[in-house]
Parts: C-alpha cells; structure tokens; sequence
C-alpha cells in the first residue's frame, strides 16, 4: 500500500511537469473507485491552471485554484505518465491530458483509491482530522509523549493512527521502533519522554531515507517515471524473521498486531 514516501515520492516527480499546466481533457475509464469518481470532473477542470500540487498524508491534493482535486493511491494504485500513444491497460482507470500533451495515467487494480473534487481542502471530512506531519515541527516529543500517555495500545498502533501522526505505514513503523530500541508491542503509556524523543528522531529519519530510495516496491507500486522504489532493500528487520540482525545477529521475530505482522529484534529493541 502507498504510503507517505511513496506518495511523496510521486508527488515529487509530478510537479516539475505538471505546475503551471493547463488541463485540456479528462477521459474516465471506470469511475467505480473506493468512491465514485464525479460526473463533473473534466467540467469543473478542463480549462484550468494546476497552481500547485501538494501532500497531505497520504492524499495528493492538486489545487487547480477554483477546486481542489483529491487524488488518494489506494491500495494499489499508482499515478505516471504516459506516451501520447500508449493504449490503456486493464486498470488504468484515468487520464489527465494537459495542454502540452503530457498525459497521466492512475492505474489501480484493486480500485480503492480515490478521485474527488472539493473546494475546501483544509475542511474536507477525508482531511479534517487528520494528525500532524511527522516531518514538520509539529510533531515533537512533547506532542508525541502527551498522545502516548492516554493510551495503552501498543506504540506500533499509535504511530500508524492517521489521527496521531500521518503517514508511517507498517513496514516505516517497525524500522523506525527498530532503530529506537523499542518493541512494537510496548504499551504506548509506558514511553518516557526520552523514548519519545528517540522515536520522533527515528520516524523522521526512517521516512527521509525512505523518500530519497523512491519509497518501497512490495507489490504495485511505481513512480510517476515508471521506475521502483528500493527502500524495502535497506531494511533492517521489517519481513526479515529468522533472519539475523544487522546489528547484533539475533534472529528477528514476527509477531502479528492488529492483523499486520510486526517484526523487532529481541536484544537491540528492549
């Protein structure tokens, strides 16, 4: 599933070719999304300028200044260009045509992304409430200790609720409790102020060099070029059990958290 590298990693490679553009046309192959893709998007932005283009969380939000338009990944999905001439596949569900004759393309075989319009992003109920960026400021110790200290789930739970903090899908959540030191099933009440610290150091770390490898390519995902992501190729336990650390050479282990594998290293996360 995309998460936030991912989705930032193909915003980034959008926005150099698609700033400044007019949208000329929007052909609608299969509207049947996780939500119906709306009868009037090419009316509401066939003729307007993509101002810019921005993430929050997992969503792409193309501000085409009059309407917002909500692009979400899904499962699956996956948003690149495509030749002038490229027939569409079997899931290749959208086109955008711009007037210098640039076309992307949203593939998305299992159709639980997402193309919406809104004229108010920052109130959108898909928006509204969610948590801070874990890149910017507002994520800090202080804030993540206060949300670790009403509840009692474990800390791997917390940090992958949207309305904590966005976008650390499972596979960044179990590298960066690797390199904190803590064990995925740690009651998050039970984190002191300096492994909060440690954690918000590591979720920032691990989603940094997560952004510079392309992301992660586990199943469908791409780029916006069409190229993988090889973040999965420096991890240093996720879907690695039995497999010796890298930094002590204990077997990692695996256990299963809310129907998600969660995988830790026994000595170096105490």
């Amino acid at each position: 599933m995309p998460e936030l590298p991912e989705v930032e990693t193909t915003r980034q490679g959008l926005l150099p070719r698609l700033q400044g553009r007019t949208l000329k046309h929007v052909v609608v192959r299969n509207p049947h999304l996780r939500w119906p893709v709306p009868d009037e998007l090419e009316a509401r932005l066939a003729g307007l300028k993509l101002g810019s283009l921005a993430r929050r969380g997992k969503y792409l939000l193309f501000d085409f200044g009059s309407v917002t338009q909500i692009v979400h990944l899904g499962m699956s999905g996956s948003l690149r260009f495509a030749a002038s001439d490229e027939p569409a596949a079997l899931h290749d569900h959208v086109d955008w045509l711009f007037d210098d004759g640039t076309t992307l393309r949203l593939r998305d075989p299992r159709r639980f992304g997402a193309v919406l319009l809104t004229d108010d992003a920052a109130n959108h109920p898909l928006l509204a409430h969610l948590g801070p960026e874990p890149l910017t400021p507002a994520f800090d110790a202080a804030y993540l200790h206060a949300q670790c200290q009403r509840r009692s789930v474990a800390i791997k739970q917390v940090i992958m609720d949207a309305q904590v903090v966005v976008g650390v899908g499972n596979i960044y959540a179990s590298e960066s409790l690797f390199h904190a030191g803590i064990r995925p099933a740690t009651a998050a009440r039970r984190l002191s102020r300096p492994a909060c610290t440690r954690l918000v150091t590591a979720i920032r770390q691990v989603l940094g060099v997560a952004i510079a490898a392309g992301g992660s390519s586990l199943r469908d995902y791409v780029a916006s070029d069409g190229e993988l992501g090889y973040f999965q190729l420096q991890t240093r336990v996720y879907d690695r059990e039995g497999q010796p650390c890298k930094v002590c050479n204990t077997p990692i282990r695996r256990i299963t958290q809310g129907h998600r594998s969660s995988f830790y290293c026994p000595v170096c996360q105490r």
